[in-house]
């Protein structure tokens, strides 16, 4: 590469890891607060969280990756522009095509990250956040041994204990199954113990009461007992969770084994296709994004009020991008034979790149003056 191009192919990674940098802090504390606010109220510790917050790091990254690159190229080409860079660089014969081709180079370096990213670290992330969430619903004990809070661990369903003591004794419980609409059952008791057997976990209450209350002759009936079983699995509703999904596999799956996948799943092929043809769409979208910053920058002159148009310009490209992205899913999702359509974001911003450079090169181009003396000579 040309000295011009390792020069501003540096600045470019230097400012889209920046830029990635903060758009991942971002998007990765709205994420974690929402986690923290489920994981610990359940009851979780402090190492689930990080573990769940770092599993979903990967899919944090796949989204901010095109406009890091987008606001990288949009900032480079503003500093080397008003620095009066490019403007020497382009006095020395460098058209704008020959311009754009760090700024490919560095769209290309960052679609094979996107690449890295879509085909192997976010499908392995998800099934493996997927299963770490299996696994903690599946823990009862969790769930229910915090003391002096109302816990929800399922709708209809509020358990609460005022003590636990050294014992394992849990003093004082409460607990309201509203689950069926015609009877709501209430269990109070001053102890109870955890029983672990073959069926699963019971809890063993001790001098309690249970209240039911039937809707339909709005009648209260009341038992009192000395000891009392009661199964904790049905308290908590099992997830769903299909592993089978398409965002759970390796692209390699998807690629020789779709029917088998649609089989398993419950899913389309037309929806397995869209995900399997979306890891490939987006890198190219990457490229795209870098090209649309430089190339709308490039078509602007000079103006002592900036490049606040072209900026504008290129925000609205990529909205664009993003509504012709929003566009063709509908159609992909009907019909399995126009999965080609996944691709038309990046062939529009592809083309749109093209044309502005075409444009931004004749724009620059000065007409041939000829002159006439006298005698009609030129």
């Amino acid at each position: 590469m040309a000295r011009f191009d390792r020069y501003m192919l540096s600045q470019l990674m230097v400012l889209f890891g920046f830029f990635a940098l903060v758009l991942v802090s971002i998007y990765w504390i709205n994420q974690a607060v929402r986690l923290f606010d489920r994981l610990v109220g359940d009851g979780q510790s402090a190492w689930v969280f990080l573990e769940f917050t770092a599993l979903t790091l990967p899919n944090v990254i796949r989204l901010v990756l095109p406009i890091a690159a987008f606001a990288a190229a949009v900032y480079v080409t503003n500093r080397l522009s008003s620095e009066s860079e490019l403007t020497v660089v382009q006095a020395t014969g460098y058209s704008p095509w020959r311009l754009a081709r760090p700024v490919l180079v560095f769209g290309i370096i960052v679609g094979l990250m996107m690449a890295v990213l879509t085909h192997f670290l976010v499908p392995a992330s998800k099934y493996q956040l997927q299963l770490r969430e299996a696994e903690i619903a599946q823990n009862i004990t969790s769930k229910l041994l915090t003391e002096g809070t109302f816990l929800h661990p399922s709708k209809g369903v509020t358990f609460y204990i005022r003590e636990i003591t050294a014992e394992g004794a849990l003093e004082d419980v409460f607990l309201s199954d509203r689950r069926n609409p015609d009877r709501a059952l209430t269990y109070t008791a001053a102890q109870a113990y955890l029983v672990r057997d073959e069926g699963g976990t019971k809890m063993v209450m001790v001098n309690g009461l249970v209240q039911s209350y039937d809707h339909t002759s709005a009648r209260l009936f009341t038992t009192h007992f000395a000891d009392f079983s009661y199964d904790l699995g049905r308290l908590i509703k099992a997830n769903s969770i299909n592993f089978s999904a398409p965002a759970l596999q390796s692209t390699l799956r998807l690629a020789t084994e779709i029917e088998q996948v649609s089989d398993l799943s419950g899913w389309p092929i037309a929806r397995i296709l869209e995900e399997l043809h979306g890891r490939f769409n987006q890198p190219l979208l990457c490229i795209a994004a870098a090209l649309i910053g430089f190339a709308t920058l490039l078509t602007g002159t000079y103006s002592r009020f900036g490049v606040w148009r072209q900026i504008v310009a290129a925000l609205t490209l990529l909205i664009m991008i993003k509504f012709v992205e929003g566009m063709a899913t509908d159609p992909v999702r009907a019909n399995a034979d126009l999965w080609w359509m996944i691709y038309l974001p990046s062939a529009f911003g592809l083309s749109v790149s093209a044309a502005l450079l075409a444009w931004a090169g004749r724009n620059r181009r000065r007409p041939r003056r000829t002159y006439i003396d006298s005698e009609g000579a030129t």
